[in-house]
């Protein structure tokens, strides 16, 4: 079974987590997250896809917090999603919500991709998120900004 590997970004600030979700469909509310180019390190690739999916600036790695393998083939794909997960830490300015286009969607590059994001508070305000990626939220370490 091919294994395809990916990132999941907990982007945070002081105890708040960012989430978003499509404004043109309904996917679920999702934190960053995609698809590592060959070659990319997993570090790199979740600073690529965290900025690519909010426009922000000024995202550091806090931590690597684990990975975990996903088998694909309920979902008709032989394949298996290796993610993994890390917690960034936004250091600049960011407005409580904002919209912005995914600058280099993966699975349809000729689209553009509007997502809404905003802060939750951790850990009692972040809804379930879709497809398994709050998986790793207890392992988050945040304190206050």
């Amino acid at each position: 079974m091919r294994v395809v590997e990916k990132v999941v970004a907990y982007v945070t600030k002081g105890t708040h987590l960012l989430v978003f979700r499509h404004v043109d469909f309904d996917a679920g509310i999702q934190v960053p997250a995609g698809t590592l180019e060959p070659g990319e390190s997993p570090r790199d690739g979740v600073l690529r896809e965290a900025e690519e999916e909010t426009g922000l600036d000024g995202l550091e790695v806090r931590r690597f917090l684990g990975a975990r393998d996903y088998e694909m083939s309920p979902y008709g794909l032989a394949e298996v999603h290796r993610r993994y997960y890390f917690h960034l830490e936004c250091k600049g300015d960011a407005p409580s919500t904002w919209r912005h286009f995914e600058s280099h969607p993966s699975g349809c590059p000729s689209e553009r991709i509007e997502f809404e994001l905003y802060w939750v508070r951790l850990p009692d305000g972040v809804p379930e998120l879709a497809g398994c990626q709050g998986d790793l939220l207890g392992e988050l370490s945040v304190s206050p900004a």
